[in-house]
């Protein structure tokens, strides 16, 4: 195989994996807070507690893939035009 076609095969099974994903999976952990939905703080004696909510992804630990929301805009977009 040329390294042209073994590339361009590399690239086409990443893709469609990705969009496996996003259509399995549309929502993945907030890289903020790590899917917790909030900081960890430490108090003075060092016991871990609870901290502030994330503002990323508004306390759910949850983001849409970045995939899923293209495929969203899209959609919308097609929608849109053919009203």
């Amino acid at each position: 195989m040329t390294p042209a076609l073994l590339a361009s095969a590399f690239l086409l099974f990443v893709t469609l994996g990705y969009s496996g994903l996003c259509a399995a999976s549309p929502f993945g952990n907030c890289r903020k807070c790590r899917g917790m939905g909030h900081a960890i703080k430490t108090d003075r004696k060092g016991k871990a507690k609870r901290g502030k909510d994330c503002r990323r992804c508004k306390a759910t630990g949850k983001r849409i893939r970045v995939g899923r929301h293209l495929y969203n805009v899209a959609a919308r977009f097609h929608r849109d035009g053919t009203r």
